[in-house]
């Protein structure tokens, strides 16, 4: 899996100059646990931790991006990386969702993890983070032991459980099916194939 996410990132550039037929058990999995969505909705699993979610970054975001007006776009940290700290993340991004500063400090916190090598060992490590994405760190202090934190990260955790991750960086589609990254070679296969599961009503 590591070399295949690495190849999707060195790969970005190369299209595709034809649809693909996309087969369950190869290219997607149904995920059995979790309930389908009501609305069209792509969600990334994910670990600041995780380099392959740090290469994939700039994937993610094009995903996003071009995605339909009426396709939700969602993102869920797990805390099965890390121990302590992992669950410590999963709280600052619930943090940076509270505060919609998500644009702001995602970027930062990858960075000086990955290419700054800041070593986190707590939450005073991670407000460091914010103050310097430019996020006030009072606010950061008013939000992060919140009610509304406290419940967020609560549901990152059910979700990661409900459907059965295991490995990140990871999409579900519709909240039903799995997209299998060792099956795609370019972004624009990942597309097409995020884009048949949007589109996939059985």
């Amino acid at each position: 899996m590591k070399n295949l996410l690495l190849g999707l990132v060195a790969l970005c550039l190369v299209p595709l100059a034809f649809a693909q037929d996309f087969k369950e058990g190869e290219n997607y999995d149904v995920v059995k646990m979790a309930a389908p969505t009501a609305q069209p909705e792509v969600t990334e699993y994910f670990s600041f931790l995780c380099p392959h979610c740090y290469h994939f970054e700039p994937i993610v975001e094009e995903l996003e991006a071009q995605l339909p007006k009426d396709v939700k776009f969602t993102r869920n940290h797990v805390d099965f990386l890390g121990g302590k700290i992992g669950v410590e993340l999963s709280r600052s991004y619930a943090v940076m969702e509270l505060l919609g500063v998500e644009k702001k400090v995602v970027p930062k916190m990858f960075d000086a993890i990955h290419k700054d090598h800041v070593r986190i060992t707590g939450m005073d490590d991670i407000r460091n983070i914010f103050v310097s994405a430019g996020v006030p760190g009072e606010d950061f202090d008013s939000a992060v032991n919140s009610f509304s934190v406290n419940g967020r990260l609560a549901q990152m955790e059910r979700n990661t459980e409900s459907a059965n991750i295991r490995g990140v960086p990871t999409l579900i589609i519709n909240g039903k099916y799995k997209v299998n990254n060792g099956s795609v070679t370019s972004k624009e296969e990942l597309f097409q194939l995020v884009d048949y599961l949007l589109k996939k009503k059985d």
